[in-house]
Protein backbone atom coordinates (compact mmCIF):
# COMPACT_ATOMS: atom_id res chain seq x y z
CA UNK A 1 0.00 0.00 0.00
CA UNK A 2 1.17 3.28 -0.69
CA UNK A 3 1.51 5.90 1.90
CA UNK A 4 0.92 9.88 1.14
CA UNK A 5 4.46 11.55 1.81
CA UNK A 6 4.72 13.32 5.65
CA UNK A 7 3.10 16.79 6.20
CA UNK A 8 5.52 19.60 6.51
CA UNK A 9 4.61 22.72 8.09
CA UNK A 10 6.32 25.55 5.90
CA UNK A 11 7.88 27.37 8.56
CA UNK A 12 9.15 24.40 10.56
CA UNK A 13 12.69 22.19 9.75
CA UNK A 14 12.38 19.19 8.23
CA UNK A 15 15.45 17.68 10.20
CA UNK A 16 13.78 18.63 13.35
CA UNK A 17 14.37 15.72 15.83
CA UNK A 18 11.06 16.48 17.64
CA UNK A 19 8.38 17.12 15.17
CA UNK A 20 10.37 15.96 11.82
CA UNK A 21 9.50 18.80 9.85
CA UNK A 22 5.50 18.52 10.78
CA UNK A 23 5.60 21.88 13.62
CA UNK A 24 4.30 19.85 15.93
CA UNK A 25 5.05 18.89 19.51
CA UNK A 26 3.45 16.83 21.81
CA UNK A 27 2.99 17.78 25.36
CA UNK A 28 1.11 17.24 28.57
CA UNK A 29 -1.33 19.81 29.45
CA UNK A 30 -2.36 18.62 33.11
CA UNK A 31 -4.18 15.28 32.54
CA UNK A 32 -4.20 15.44 28.72
CA UNK A 33 -1.76 15.78 25.73
CA UNK A 34 -1.90 18.20 23.41
CA UNK A 35 -0.43 19.42 19.94
CA UNK A 36 1.57 23.53 20.52
CA UNK A 37 3.88 24.34 17.69
CA UNK A 38 7.27 23.24 17.63
CA UNK A 39 10.09 25.54 18.24
CA UNK A 40 12.07 24.78 15.15
CA UNK A 41 9.27 26.72 13.72
CA UNK A 42 9.13 30.41 12.31
CA UNK A 43 6.89 32.94 13.85
CA UNK A 44 5.14 33.51 9.74
CA UNK A 45 4.77 31.27 7.66
CA UNK A 46 6.61 31.60 4.89
CA UNK A 47 4.44 30.20 2.02
CA UNK A 48 1.23 32.46 2.69
CA UNK A 49 2.52 34.98 5.67
CA UNK A 50 -0.67 33.54 7.95
CA UNK A 51 -3.04 33.57 5.58
CA UNK A 52 -4.13 30.28 5.64
CA UNK A 53 -4.30 29.96 1.71
CA UNK A 54 -1.68 30.54 -1.32
CA UNK A 55 -1.96 31.06 -5.15
CA UNK A 56 -0.67 28.59 -7.47
CA UNK A 57 1.42 29.46 -10.49
CA UNK A 58 -1.98 28.67 -12.34
CA UNK A 59 -3.76 31.59 -10.19
CA UNK A 60 -5.83 29.08 -8.25
CA UNK A 61 -6.14 29.73 -4.74
CA UNK A 62 -6.16 26.90 -2.25
CA UNK A 63 -5.43 26.21 1.42
CA UNK A 64 -1.30 26.38 2.81
CA UNK A 65 -0.33 23.27 4.16
CA UNK A 66 0.24 25.30 7.66
CA UNK A 67 -3.61 25.13 7.55
CA UNK A 68 -3.59 21.06 7.45
CA UNK A 69 -0.81 21.22 10.28
CA UNK A 70 -3.60 23.64 12.29
CA UNK A 71 -6.46 21.29 11.71
CA UNK A 72 -4.28 18.10 12.50
CA UNK A 73 -3.61 20.03 16.12
CA UNK A 74 -6.99 20.64 16.70
CA UNK A 75 -7.93 17.12 15.96
CA UNK A 76 -5.31 15.86 18.43
CA UNK A 77 -6.24 18.48 21.31
CA UNK A 78 -9.90 17.24 20.62
CA UNK A 79 -8.86 13.30 21.26
CA UNK A 80 -8.48 13.09 24.81
CA UNK A 81 -5.41 11.25 24.55
CA UNK A 82 -4.36 10.55 28.41
CA UNK A 83 -1.18 12.57 29.67
CA UNK A 84 0.53 10.52 30.80
CA UNK A 85 1.45 8.59 27.77
CA UNK A 86 3.03 11.06 26.26
CA UNK A 87 6.57 8.70 25.43
CA UNK A 88 3.83 6.94 23.65
CA UNK A 89 4.63 6.08 20.07
CA UNK A 90 4.99 3.29 17.05
CA UNK A 91 8.94 3.67 17.64
CA UNK A 92 8.24 3.06 21.58
CA UNK A 93 6.84 -0.19 20.71
CA UNK A 94 10.03 -1.86 19.51
CA UNK A 95 10.74 -1.42 23.43
CA UNK A 96 8.47 -3.71 24.71
CA UNK A 97 8.87 -7.79 26.10
CA UNK A 98 9.48 -10.53 23.57
CA UNK A 99 6.23 -11.64 25.30
CA UNK A 100 4.27 -8.88 23.42
CA UNK A 101 6.12 -8.72 19.82
CA UNK A 102 3.17 -9.93 18.04
CA UNK A 103 0.64 -7.33 19.64
CA UNK A 104 3.04 -4.60 18.62
CA UNK A 105 3.92 -5.72 15.43
CA UNK A 106 -0.11 -6.20 14.68
CA UNK A 107 -0.72 -2.57 16.00
CA UNK A 108 2.46 -1.18 14.06
CA UNK A 109 0.72 -2.23 10.74
CA UNK A 110 -2.50 -1.64 12.16
CA UNK A 111 -1.75 2.34 12.30
CA UNK A 112 0.02 2.42 8.86
CA UNK A 113 -2.23 0.60 6.98
CA UNK A 114 -5.11 2.91 8.12
CA UNK A 115 -6.54 5.13 5.38
CA UNK A 116 -9.96 6.69 6.24
CA UNK A 117 -12.12 5.31 3.21
CA UNK A 118 -11.33 1.47 4.02
CA UNK A 119 -10.47 1.15 7.54
CA UNK A 120 -8.59 -2.31 8.68
CA UNK A 121 -10.65 -4.32 11.54
CA UNK A 122 -10.68 -3.05 14.56
CA UNK A 123 -7.97 -4.09 17.75
CA UNK A 124 -8.71 -5.63 21.36
CA UNK A 125 -5.98 -5.72 23.30
CA UNK A 126 -5.84 -7.73 26.48
CA UNK A 127 -3.96 -8.89 29.42
CA UNK A 128 -3.03 -8.45 33.03
CA UNK A 129 -3.11 -4.94 34.41
CA UNK A 130 0.07 -3.20 33.67
CA UNK A 131 1.18 -4.78 30.72
CA UNK A 132 1.35 -1.28 28.32
CA UNK A 133 -2.04 -1.85 26.80
CA UNK A 134 -3.23 1.69 26.59
CA UNK A 135 0.48 2.61 25.56
CA UNK A 136 0.03 0.54 22.91
CA UNK A 137 -3.44 2.24 21.78
CA UNK A 138 -2.05 5.63 22.46
CA UNK A 139 0.60 4.99 20.46
CA UNK A 140 -1.51 4.13 17.27
CA UNK A 141 -4.50 6.46 17.59
CA UNK A 142 -0.97 9.45 18.13
CA UNK A 143 -0.03 7.73 14.91
CA UNK A 144 -3.67 8.62 13.45
CA UNK A 145 -3.74 11.79 14.64
CA UNK A 146 -0.49 13.17 13.27
CA UNK A 147 0.36 11.36 9.82
CA UNK A 148 -3.23 11.06 8.58
CA UNK A 149 -4.92 13.67 10.13
CA UNK A 150 -7.84 11.39 11.66
CA UNK A 151 -10.55 11.82 13.92
CA UNK A 152 -9.98 10.50 16.81
CA UNK A 153 -11.50 10.48 20.03
CA UNK A 154 -10.00 8.47 23.77
CA UNK A 155 -12.31 7.13 26.54
CA UNK A 156 -11.92 5.26 29.41
CA UNK A 157 -14.98 3.48 29.73
CA UNK A 158 -16.35 4.76 33.30
CA UNK A 159 -15.65 8.01 32.64
CA UNK A 160 -17.89 7.64 29.34
CA UNK A 161 -20.41 6.41 31.44
CA UNK A 162 -20.00 9.37 33.55
CA UNK A 163 -20.82 11.77 30.43
CA UNK A 164 -23.62 10.23 29.46
CA UNK A 165 -25.21 10.09 32.82
CA UNK A 166 -24.45 14.14 33.15
CA UNK A 167 -26.20 14.08 29.27
CA UNK A 168 -29.33 13.33 30.87
CA UNK A 169 -28.91 14.74 33.74
CA UNK A 170 -29.02 18.10 31.91
CA UNK A 171 -32.02 16.43 30.07
CA UNK A 172 -30.25 16.37 26.86
CA UNK A 173 -29.82 12.51 26.56
CA UNK A 174 -26.99 10.40 25.14
CA UNK A 175 -27.72 11.14 21.33
CA UNK A 176 -25.38 14.41 21.21
CA UNK A 177 -22.66 12.53 22.53
CA UNK A 178 -23.68 8.70 21.09
CA UNK A 179 -24.06 10.42 17.83
CA UNK A 180 -21.05 11.87 17.40
CA UNK A 181 -18.99 8.83 18.95
CA UNK A 182 -20.32 6.73 16.28
CA UNK A 183 -19.49 8.39 13.50
CA UNK A 184 -15.82 9.55 14.26
CA UNK A 185 -12.97 7.40 12.30
CA UNK A 186 -11.28 6.07 15.38
CA UNK A 187 -12.93 5.09 18.96
CA UNK A 188 -10.51 4.08 21.55
CA UNK A 189 -11.96 2.55 24.52
CA UNK A 190 -10.07 1.59 27.37
CA UNK A 191 -11.11 -0.44 30.02
CA UNK A 192 -13.32 -2.08 28.25
CA UNK A 193 -15.43 -4.14 30.67
CA UNK A 194 -15.11 -2.19 33.51
CA UNK A 195 -18.17 -1.16 35.78
CA UNK A 196 -21.12 -1.71 37.81
CA UNK A 197 -23.03 -4.01 35.30
CA UNK A 198 -25.93 -1.69 35.47
CA UNK A 199 -28.73 -1.80 32.74
CA UNK A 200 -27.57 1.53 31.69
CA UNK A 201 -24.48 0.84 30.90
CA UNK A 202 -25.20 -2.37 29.01
CA UNK A 203 -27.39 -0.23 27.27
CA UNK A 204 -25.73 2.89 26.48
CA UNK A 205 -22.59 0.57 25.48
CA UNK A 206 -24.86 -1.51 23.19
CA UNK A 207 -26.02 1.67 21.34
CA UNK A 208 -22.57 2.88 21.11
CA UNK A 209 -21.23 -0.66 19.44
CA UNK A 210 -24.03 -1.14 17.01
CA UNK A 211 -23.43 2.15 15.59
CA UNK A 212 -19.51 1.79 15.09
CA UNK A 213 -20.77 -1.74 13.91
CA UNK A 214 -23.56 -0.70 11.18
CA UNK A 215 -21.15 2.33 9.99
CA UNK A 216 -18.58 -0.02 9.41
CA UNK A 217 -16.23 1.93 11.79
CA UNK A 218 -13.02 0.62 14.01
CA UNK A 219 -12.53 0.59 18.01
CA UNK A 220 -9.64 0.24 19.14
CA UNK A 221 -10.18 -1.06 22.75
CA UNK A 222 -7.98 -2.57 26.19
CA UNK A 223 -9.59 -5.07 28.36
CA UNK A 224 -8.20 -6.99 31.42
CA UNK A 225 -10.45 -9.52 31.00
CA UNK A 226 -9.86 -12.11 28.59
CA UNK A 227 -11.97 -12.86 25.66
CA UNK A 228 -12.40 -16.86 25.82
CA UNK A 229 -16.23 -17.78 25.96
CA UNK A 230 -18.03 -16.48 27.87
CA UNK A 231 -19.08 -18.75 31.06
CA UNK A 232 -22.42 -16.87 31.50
CA UNK A 233 -22.11 -15.97 35.01
CA UNK A 234 -22.85 -11.86 35.21
CA UNK A 235 -19.77 -11.98 37.95
CA UNK A 236 -18.45 -9.04 40.00
CA UNK A 237 -15.93 -6.77 38.74
CA UNK A 238 -13.16 -7.49 39.79
CA UNK A 239 -12.92 -11.32 40.73
CA UNK A 240 -10.98 -12.83 44.11
CA UNK A 241 -7.80 -14.38 43.12
CA UNK A 242 -8.61 -18.42 42.61
CA UNK A 243 -12.07 -17.70 42.31
CA UNK A 244 -14.14 -18.05 39.13
CA UNK A 245 -12.67 -15.08 36.47
CA UNK A 246 -15.16 -13.26 34.60
CA UNK A 247 -14.54 -13.27 30.62
CA UNK A 248 -15.10 -9.86 28.40
CA UNK A 249 -18.65 -11.59 27.50
CA UNK A 250 -19.34 -12.07 30.94
CA UNK A 251 -18.76 -8.04 31.33
CA UNK A 252 -19.96 -6.75 27.81
CA UNK A 253 -22.95 -9.31 27.17
CA UNK A 254 -23.65 -11.54 24.51
CA UNK A 255 -24.65 -9.31 21.84
CA UNK A 256 -21.66 -6.38 22.23
CA UNK A 257 -19.32 -9.40 22.69
CA UNK A 258 -20.36 -10.81 19.27
CA UNK A 259 -20.14 -7.87 17.69
CA UNK A 260 -16.65 -7.47 18.83
CA UNK A 261 -15.42 -10.63 17.55
CA UNK A 262 -16.61 -9.69 14.21
CA UNK A 263 -15.69 -6.03 14.39
CA UNK A 264 -12.00 -6.98 16.10
CA UNK A 265 -8.80 -8.78 16.30
CA UNK A 266 -7.83 -9.58 19.84
CA UNK A 267 -4.19 -9.95 20.79
CA UNK A 268 -2.85 -10.59 24.52
CA UNK A 269 -0.74 -8.42 26.42
CA UNK A 270 1.59 -10.75 29.02
CA UNK A 271 4.54 -10.52 30.52
CA UNK A 272 5.94 -10.87 34.06
CA UNK A 273 6.22 -7.65 35.77
CA UNK A 274 3.31 -4.86 36.12
CA UNK A 275 5.21 -2.01 33.95
CA UNK A 276 3.79 0.46 36.44
CA UNK A 277 5.43 -0.70 39.58
CA UNK A 278 8.40 -1.32 37.50
CA UNK A 279 8.55 2.21 35.77
CA UNK A 280 7.81 3.52 39.44
CA UNK A 281 10.74 1.31 41.10
CA UNK A 282 12.92 3.38 38.24
CA UNK A 283 11.80 6.80 39.04
CA UNK A 284 12.84 6.18 42.69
Amino acid sequence: MSVDAPLRHPGASADCPVCGGLGLEIVRDKARLIATPCRCRLDVCPACEDRAVVIDPDGVMRACTCARVARRARRFDEAGLPGRYGAATLASLADTEPANATAASRVREWAESWTAHDPPPGLVLYGPVGRGKTHFVVAAARTLLLTRGARVRFLEFTHLIADLKAAFDRGEGASSLLDGLGEIDVLVLDELGKGRLTEFEDQMLDDLISRRYNAGLPILATTNYDPREPTGQRTANLARPGGPQPTLGDRVGDRVFSRLREMCRFYPLGGEDDLRTTSRKARW
